[in-house]
């Protein structure tokens, strides 16, 4: 059964829901991001000033100048226009800006509710968790982005997978105290049948956080066929780089293998928990949000296939990433409703199917 101790009035669910909107859309903004090759083009910090475009002609050919001093201009970039400059610069300033602006719409209407007791008990500390973590996201994106400026023309794909994968779970928090404010916390009930979509939540975040791997290394440029890589299933060279760990983060092989075994996993696993669970439904929200869980699991995959195939156009690779967004939304949605007595739960020592 749900709990009702997390119920709030609707302005809270409203505010929670305009919060999850920004954070999907930085999401996206990041991906574009990096995909037009934009995250380099502003080499400093500064949270408050950097609010500020450049606002004259000098102020831009002096962030043009110190764009010129990092590897990323010297090898790759040598010759560019000053106007092309603009094209990428505007890229990373709105996804900071982006940043900013979420952080105050979330504190600020946090204030007003706390002050007119407008926040259940129970959820208060979760929210302020949620805030912190948002301000150390800012600081992981500027700890991502100066891995780039020195010894590197791109940043590093640990800290891009740290900075993605954050992004995640503030969404993941957020949608969750969503779905608590709008129809109760969840009561967990004993038993296997409730492992499912927890686990499967995981599965997907674990999948999200490998393609993080792919998009920091490029490895989505490389053997663009499927189902085959170089004519095998399993390629040659997953393990040529010694010692053996960094393969699987620094291997391309590697890390587009892994990539796919996932994709395929995560199928496997949304097909067993919509069989496992579905004669054991309760509630028709549980029905809807395994039908969602189903079909942003076949469109991601699919999604997918093409973006490889066609040489992961910008246009692909973002919608493969809202992809994403969407599949660990509905798997959280899943596991949500399942915690409010979505699902007959049975014991862990009881395998049978109940009766219809």
């Amino acid at each position: 059964m749900a709990s009702t101790d997390t119920i709030a009035p609707r302005p809270v669910a409203l505010w929670l829901a305009g919060v999850l909107f920004l954070l999907a859309a930085m999401v996206l903004v990041g991906g574009l991001t990096r995909l037009t090759d934009s995250g380099l083009s502003i080499t400093e910090w500064k949270p408050v000033t950097g609010a500020l475009p450049p606002l004259s002609e000098a102020d831009w050919q002096s962030e043009f100048a110190k764009y010129q001093t990092i590897p990323e201009y010297q090898l790759v970039n040598r010759g560019m226009s000053l106007e092309a400059f603009k094209a990428i610069y505007w890229w990373e300033w709105g996804h900071r800006l982006l940043g900013r602006l979420i952080g105050v719409v979330f504190l600020v209407p946090l204030l007003v509710f706390l002050w007119r007791g407008m926040i259940p008990k129970a959820l208060t500390a979760r929210l302020w968790v949620i805030f912190a973590l948002g301000g150390l996201q800012g600081a992981l994106g500027w700890w991502m982005v100066s891995s780039g400026l020195v010894d590197r023309v791109d940043v590093s794909q640990y800290r891009l997978a740290a900075h993605l994968g954050l992004a995640f779970v503030i969404a993941a928090l957020v949608l969750w105290t969503l779905l608590d404010v709008t129809r109760g916390g969840v009561r967990w009930e004993s038993g296997r049948t409730m492992r499912g979509p927890p686990l499967f939540c995981g599965l997907v975040f674990v999948q999200i956080l490998l393609g993080a791997f792919v998009a920091g290394t490029d490895a989505g440029l490389t053997y663009n066929t499927w189902p085959l890589m170089d004519g095998r299933f399993v390629p040659e060279g997953l393990f040529s780089q010694a010692p053996w760990i960094v393969n699987f983060f620094e291997n391309v092989t590697m890390i587009q293998f892994q990539h796919r075994i996932g994709a395929y996993a995560v199928a496997i696993a949304a097909a067993v928990l919509i069989w496992r669970l579905w004669p054991r439904l309760a509630t028709k929200e549980m029905r809807v949000a395994l039908i969602h869980v189903g079909a942003v699991t076949a469109f991601q995959i699919l999604i997918g296939i093409w973006t490889l195939l066609a040489l992961a156009p910008i246009s692909l690779s973002a919608l493969h990433q809202a992809g994403a967004i969407a599949l660990l939304g509905a798997s959280i949605w899943a596991a949500h409703a399942a915690g409010r007595g979505g699902v007959v739960a049975l014991a862990p020592s009881f395998e049978a199917r109940p009766s219809a």
